[in-house]
């Protein structure tokens, strides 16, 4: 067979491999596309039937809010900031909020009602009255709990992950990057880690895109996270920008505390272990294990002992 052969063949085997796997990649769509068609499909239907089941239960909830809502000053008031601290934005969060209150307030003094007369229980007036109001106030303040717990959860969140925010921005710092690239940069960067902490950041960035001054900016998102170590962040970079300092020195000393704070809390509450066990131990496990250990003994005692004790008297 000639070189001219070869070649001929040789191009033609190409030429076929390469029209086979065009025809496959067009005809049949890869696992990795259909694994993402599926995925965005599923995320679509998600956002659909979650948005549909928000606008469900705020027309329920509408009229139970329209009770205990106030009807001016809230949007001002700590219990807006404690709503921006636990992550809820929207107006939905408002109404849902004052509808508990309302519908726990009624709802609870209700069946306490209806279960202690179906059971029975001839209670006094005076003393049903002092329940099913004592009852309507946990009711009543049951959301309050809720939103407050929310809420230190989120901050803690924030906290754990602000100081690797931190570390990240004096590396994009030092880097060469302005402020803002590098706030841009720990956003996408940090939200693989902490969502929270991530939007908080876009919002920072959103507003000093909007024209927000930075102090301005910087204040409202120590005041939106009420976290103590944004909260010195925040400070920090005023005074840098205010005086002229070094923002990537002032970030390595301010990153150097935040880890001795975080490495100093955490020792703290290594520190509490055993106390937090005390209780535990004593009222838990060692009467387990006494009874365990001594048990058989007495039961021997019980048997033998008194026995032969009382026939010798």
């Amino acid at each position: 067979m000639s070189a001219m052969q070869l070649a001929f063949l040789s191009v033609i085997f190409v030429s076929a491999t390469v029209a086979a796997l065009i025809v496959l990649t067009q005809v049949i769509p890869s696992r990795t596309r259909r694994r993402l068609d599926a995925m965005a499909e599923e995320a679509a239907y998600g956002q659909s039937s979650q948005q549909s089941w928000i606008e469900s239960v705020i027309r329920i909830a509408g009229p139970l809010a329209r009770l205990s809502v106030p009807k001016e000053g809230w949007e001002t008031s700590p219990l807006r900031v404690r709503f921006m601290n636990a992550g809820f934005r929207g107006e939905s969060a408002v109404v849902v909020y004052f509808a508990c209150k309302t519908f726990l307030a009624v709802g609870l003094p209700t069946v306490v009602f209806l279960g202690l007369r179906l059971s029975g229980s001839n209670l006094p007036t005076d003393m049903m009255l002092a329940l099913l109001l004592i009852v309507a106030a946990f009711g009543y303040y049951l959301p309050n709990g809720i939103l407050e717990r929310v809420a230190f959860l989120r901050r803690r969140e924030i906290f754990e992950s602000f100081p690797d925010a931190a570390d990240l921005m004096l590396v994009c710092v030092e880097s060469g990057l302005g402020l803002d690239a590098a706030l841009n940069r720990v956003t996408e960067e940090i939200r693989f880690n902490n969502e929270a902490l991530a939007e908080e950041l876009h919002i920072l960035n959103l507003e000093m895109r909007a024209g927000v001054s930075r102090e301005k900016a910087l204040r409202n998102l120590a005041l939106r996270t009420s976290v103590e170590e944004v909260n010195t962040f925040a400070a920090m970079l005023v005074q840098a920008d205010r005086f002229g300092t070094s923002i990537g020195d002032s970030l390595r000393v301010f990153s150097d505390e935040l880890r001795t704070r975080r490495r100093m809390r955490a020792e703290e509450l290594a520190a509490k272990i055993p106390l937090k066990l005390l209780f535990p131990l004593v009222f838990c496990i060692f009467p387990s294990l006494m009874l365990v250990l001594l048990g058989p003994a007495f039961i021997q005692i019980y048997r033998v002992l008194l026995p032969i004790m009382a026939g010798t008297q």
